[in-house]
């Protein structure tokens, strides 16, 4: 199992490499409830190169503060590639940010289905230079623990996109 201090220093080379881009960075939450924005902050200097995020955990969150669509909410799910997609380039709108990384899904022990057990998530990074990646997991850890993996992954994606950005 990862621990929080190993996420901190995937968080703090994320940093890195957008201070090396010049560049800022936004999140969009809903399952990981701003866990990833805590992760970033605990760096010191990081307002040099993260404006913010929204922690959208309801439906009418995520669509008065990022703009989701609630017909897709409805069709999709809130725990969906479609939702993660336009929840990151929600954030990226709300602050005019270069590149952006949202979480959507079901942090459990409950909340599953079938199709969509606990655990899974939804993980998006959109960028303004049209970049979009979406990928889903399903974790099997405690909630806490599927929180942590959430946060890591998403943090995971935005190195990845920042590395081959160079």
């Amino acid at each position: 199992m990862i621990d929080q201090d190993s996420v901190v220093e995937l968080a703090r080379r994320v940093g890195q490499a957008l201070l090396a881009r010049n560049m800022m960075c936004a999140t969009a939450e809903s399952c990981t409830g701003g866990l990833i924005g805590h992760l970033i902050t605990e760096v010191a200097g990081s307002s040099a190169y993260f404006a913010g995020g929204a922690i959208v955990y309801s439906y009418d969150a995520k669509e008065a503060v990022l703009g989701v669509s609630h017909e897709t909410l409805i069709h999709e799910g809130a725990v969906s590639y479609a939702v993660a997609r336009q929840m990151a380039q929600g954030a990226r709108r709300l602050y005019n940010v270069p590149v952006a990384v949202s979480v959507t899904g079901i942090a459990g022990p409950g909340g599953g289905t079938a199709d969509k057990p606990a655990g899974t998530v939804h993980i998006h990074l959109s960028a303004a230079d049209g970049t979009e990646r979406g990928v889903r997991h399903v974790w099997h850890a405690d909630r806490s623990g599927n929180k942590l993996l959430s946060a890591q992954a998403a943090l995971e994606l935005l190195l990845e996109y920042l590395e081959g950005s160079k």
